[in-house]
């Protein structure tokens, strides 16, 4: 789905990749792990394609939309928490627009049996869930849970942003983020700020999430629960594992 090939990134003092490549597909639960400064923000930045290397290409699907929470976030006040949730459903005519140049792609396509055409038909389901629920209203609903679920009270809904500490504020983000549905999630550090609860119920979003989902966290129980395949980088490198944390924490050793 997103390939990145011979990606380098070279700061003159400091070569951060060295021509490194690897596939995220579909569903993809990836953890990236390696020690403080090895580049797993950065990298998370350059698929997300917010910065860009010094040599070699992400190539993302057109259209793809990638969901990315960094670990530090420039925040906005003026709205109430529910107000600045609800902007997550402002777009609803760009997916009506999306909605229909997919339907007229696929109406012009053939090659059923190819993976192009299975991510078309993701993507067109993707949205046209999305696009449904904003229509009918029903994202008031999936508004309340999903703050309920990162910790809010419903008497919360209503205060102003500005009354809440930086680590609630990071909740209220990913609550939009979450709400979204993008097809590539991209979460750096997300249990920081999330006590037992709120780490359980990200867990359970992440298992019914439709898309890929690339996590960089230091809680080791939450990746285990929440990925199957791990990504080391170390020194420029990366080192692709098949497995859990747990276990790549095994075979590493071996």
């Amino acid at each position: 789905m997103i390939s990145i090939h011979n990606l380098t990134v070279d700061f003159g003092s400091r070569l951060l990749f060295d021509q490194v490549s690897f596939v995220i597909n579909r569903r993809d639960r990836i953890a990236l792990v390696g020690k403080n400064g090895a580049g797993k923000s950065t990298l998370l930045k350059l698929i997300a394609g917010l910065e860009e290397p010094t040599s070699g290409h992400v190539s993302r699907p057109k259209g793809i939309r990638i969901g990315y929470l960094p670990q530090v976030m420039q925040l906005k006040d003026g709205n109430t928490v529910y107000e600045e949730v609800e902007q997550a459903f402002d777009d609803i005519r760009r997916i009506e627009e999306e909605v229909a140049r997919l339907t007229d792609e696929m109406a012009g396509r053939t090659d059923y049996d190819s993976e192009g055409y299975a991510q078309l038909i993701e993507h067109y389901t993707n949205m046209s869930e999305t696009l449904a629920l904003m229509q009918q209203g029903n994202y008031h609903a999936a508004i309340e849970q999903t703050l309920i679920g990162l910790g809010f009270e419903r008497k919360d809904f209503r205060r102003p942003t500005s009354d809440f500490s930086g680590g609630w504020r990071m909740r209220i983000e990913l609550a939009k983020l979450l709400l979204q549905r993008p097809e590539v999630l991209l979460l750096d550090e997300p249990t920081n700020h999330l006590d037992i609860e709120s780490i359980g119920w990200l867990e359970q979003f992440i298992a019914s999430n439709a898309g890929a989902v690339i996590i960089v966290s230091h809680d080791r129980a939450f990746i285990d629960n929440t990925t199957i395949r791990t990504i080391e980088i170390e020194l420029g490198h990366i080192y692709d594992y098949k497995t859990n944390y747990s276990h790549y924490v095994k075979l590493r050793e071996e």
